[in-house]
């Protein structure tokens, strides 16, 4: 049912619309002076390719925040469907930092950032902005370095649950 114009609209009506939406399912990792860190995150687009960028909203209150902000860099590891037990981890059903990477493979990059060895895309970035939009942090990185898989389903997260969608062959339609 759609509100009447002027009427504001609440957090949970807002969360509960949210969730209908379909997002692929990262993990941001980071890796620098201020040392390792790393969340899921669904909250992750491109922004341009001129120069490539992408958006990542973090939750303010992440004792992470100012990790992420002095290491100057991120990683984004776009997950497949077998990652959930990872998503999980760096969700964090696992508090400790060490543990969450030792439930993966990593590859070191040359920023010195990890990225997930069986990622089906990995976007290494140098952030270029970082802003406090309510409740969440929004990183803008410039995309140094990507990393791919030819095969893979992602993992999707669509009405508060883990989803993913088979690769299809052959085209759309009838």
């Amino acid at each position: 049912m759609v509100d009447a114009i002027g009427e504001p609209v609440s957090r949970t009506e807002f969360r509960n619309a949210m969730a209908r939406v379909c997002a692929p399912v990262n993990v941001i990792t980071t890796n620098g002076p201020a040392g390792r860190g790393g969340f899921t995150a669904t909250a992750m687009c491109s922004v341009t390719d001129d120069p490539p960028s992408v958006l990542v909203c973090m939750n303010s209150r992440s004792a992470q925040c100012p990790l992420f902000i002095e290491n100057g860099r991120f990683c984004v590891n776009v997950l497949s469907h077998d990652h959930k037990e990872l998503a999980a981890h760096f969700a964090g059903a696992t508090a400790d930092m060490v543990e969450r990477y030792l439930a993966a493979n990593w590859i070191e990059m040359a920023s010195g950032n990890y990225a997930l060895a069986d990622a089906i895309v990995a976007l290494d970035c140098e952030l270029s902005d970082a802003r406090l939009v309510g409740t969440h942090h929004v990183f803008i990185g410039r995309v140094d370095a990507i990393r791919t898989r030819p095969d893979g389903n992602a993992l999707l997260y669509f009405d508060r649950n883990y989803v993913h969608v088979p690769t299809q062959l052959g085209s759309f339609g009838g």
